[in-house]
């Protein structure tokens, strides 16, 4: 973990573009109330295939309209072409973006090619050929290592190319193992890479919903904590009282153990991650990276 404590603490949160009015208002009173903590960045993520593409650029104009937070908007490859990808880089330098998150994402339904990138280091790579060093990019990391990786080393080498094309940052997917950060740290300073790794903090207030994302993503919810939360029922309030005690523990133990931050999936609200945050004492301190 050495590599990680030499860089500031940045915290983020990261929203989807909301398709309806009453998502729009959520999303707006979220974004206020997690701007006051000052955080390094807001992302938006990215539908793959075009499902809700139209509406991140949306998204991240009123969210660097209405706050003073940097805003990054998420980029996914699979199913574009280069000359789509270059049109939606250079509408983000007219519009003074300086900050994406780069993904390969996931093959869209019915869709059996992946089109002209197949892996985030083309997309890094190209990115880097059309802009230089225009944007700070960000790309996922895989503590518990890809569902799709066909073994652990391979999803580290993964890492380390989109690493050697690019990327000035990594978020990763979240987890509730902080001992599976800390072994994946370690394995990418053994392999040399030194960037930030910022843990991703997916906050418990649905078990359903937790069980299947977690399932779609391969992020693992350990026995203990998903028996218990199985014994809840119904009993939302205990579900939430439960989480947050669970998720701070987690978060408090990362960063005292060096973590460069923690990059929140808000789901569009905010109280689970203002909960943790007040838990963990954090202060409201703008810190960039880029």
């Amino acid at each position: 973990m050495d590599s990680q404590k030499k860089y500031p603490k940045a915290f983020s949160f990261e929203f989807f573009p909301p398709k309806t009015e009453e998502g729009r208002k959520q999303l707006r009173a979220a974004s206020q109330a997690l701007a006051a903590l000052e955080p390094c960045f807001f992302s938006v993520t990215f539908g793959a295939g075009g499902t809700t593409r139209q509406f991140t650029l949306e998204t991240v104009l009123e969210l660097k309209q209405e706050t003073a937070v940097d805003v990054a908007p998420h980029l996914s490859c699979i199913g574009s072409t280069r000359d789509n990808i270059r049109e939606i880089l250079h509408t983000y330098m007219g519009h003074g973006i300086r900050h994406l998150v780069a993904l390969r994402g996931d093959m869209p339904s019915g869709m059996r090619e992946a089109g002209e990138f197949r892996y985030a280091n083309e997309l890094v790579e190209f990115i880097r050929a059309e802009t230089g060093d225009h944007f700070f990019i960000e790309v996922a990391a895989y503590p518990e290592f890809h569902p799709q990786a066909r073994s652990a080393q391979d999803d580290l080498h993964n890492f380390k190319r989109k690493v050697e094309a690019g990327a000035d940052a990594a978020l990763t997917q979240y987890f509730y193992n902080a001992d599976a950060y800390f072994a994946f740290v370690d394995s990418c300073e053994r392999l040399g890479l030194d960037l930030p790794i910022v843990p991703g903090i997916m906050p418990i207030t649905n078990y359903v919903q937790l069980a299947r994302f977690s399932d779609a993503c391969g992020a693992e919810i350990p026995r203990w904590i998903r028996k218990r939360l199985e014994a809840f029922g119904d009993d939302l309030a205990s579900i939430r009282a439960f989480g947050e005690e669970v998720v701070t523990d987690l978060c408090r133990r990362l960063l005292e153990g060096g973590a460069p931050g923690l990059h929140f999936y808000t789901m569009n609200r905010a109280e689970a991650s203002l909960a943790i945050w007040n838990n963990l004492g954090l202060a409201a301190s703008k810190k960039q990276r880029s």
